[in-house]
């Protein structure tokens, strides 16, 4: 464009500025708008590098935390841990050959990323031949606490969902025998199965409660909540004495008598009386 042709006048089709040279939209229209988005970004960069976090603080981009959809509502569930109470169905303990200890909860954890949703397809694992489902109630934490008394523990619940531990069974047992740490069987990739989460203050806190999984549609685990040998409110007491709980903490509280191996192909299908249904599809080998 020619100085001739920003001197041009031409009517403007916002009446304030009447008839005005093309120079002007150019001068004080198009750079002025432009000006104003700069000054946005700029405000948002300095925003950003205020709370200490620049794009070179990093090697990589960092991954997106996993998040759990809540049930009537757009926000979703920040997974920050993922804690699991062992052997804390009677039923289950004997089926596993252990004596039952009801003396105090133990735990075992699993990376939050091995969370995936209900619904989803997941492969069958890699190294492993009996590989488990166990139906499990999982307590969502919505407040922090540190040595939380067992009669302020649900105050610290955000809500309920069912989660589905699953084990690489054989692997875990030939850790057991060896005396050895149970990561490899428990802490498996996309085996922190979640359903949606049932806020507290619209569903309560379920004490009893029918606990199933279907495999192909024929009932595997039947048992019901109440059974369980550490409640909820024991299990949040007794873990905040080691860990301080935060909001986004999962705990998994353990698996009714029942479980058993899966293959490529089986679709399970679970429900928590009072708190909501899971579901997952069995994929080929990973």
């Amino acid at each position: 464009m020619s100085d001739a042709d920003l001197n041009v006048e031409a009517p403007s089709r916002n009446p304030r500025f009447g008839t005005k040279p093309a120079q002007f939209i150019v001068d004080d229209l198009i750079i002025a708008h432009i000006e104003k988005h700069l000054g946005q970004i700029r405000r948002n960069l300095k925003q950003y590098q205020e709370k200490g976090a620049t794009a070179a603080e990093f090697v990589f981009p960092p991954p997106r935390p996993p998040a759990a959809p809540i049930r009537s509502r757009a926000e979703r569930f920040p997974i920050r841990r993922i804690f699991c109470v062992g052997r804390n169905y009677e039923a289950h303990a004997k089926e596993m050959g252990v004596a039952v200890d009801r003396e105090a909860p133990f735990y075992f954890t699993k990376a939050s990323d091995h969370y995936v949703a209900s619904g989803a397809t997941v492969p069958y694992p890699a190294g492993t031949t009996n590989y488990h489902y166990e139906m499990e109630l999982v307590v969502a934490i919505g407040a922090a606490g540190f040595r939380i008394p067992e009669a302020q523990a649900l105050d610290h619940v955000f809500g309920y969902a069912c989660g589905l531990d699953m084990t690489r069974r054989d692997l875990q047992s030939a850790a057991k025998e060896k005396q050895r740490p149970w990561d490899i069987g428990k802490d498996v990739e996309q085996s922190a199965v979640l359903g949606e989460i049932a806020p507290a203050a619209e569903s309560g806190h379920p004490a009893r409660g029918r606990i199933e999984l279907r495999v192909n549609g024929q009932t595997k685990q039947s048992g019901d909540v109440s059974q369980l040998i550490h409640s909820v409110p024991a299990v949040i007491a007794h873990l905040s004495q080691y860990y301080h709980l935060q909001p986004g903490d999962l705990i998994y509280t353990g698996t009714p008598e029942g479980v058993g191996p899966v293959k490529p192909g089986d679709r399970l299908e679970g429900s928590i009386d009072g708190v909501g249904t899971i579901a997952l599809q069995i994929g080929g080998p990973a």
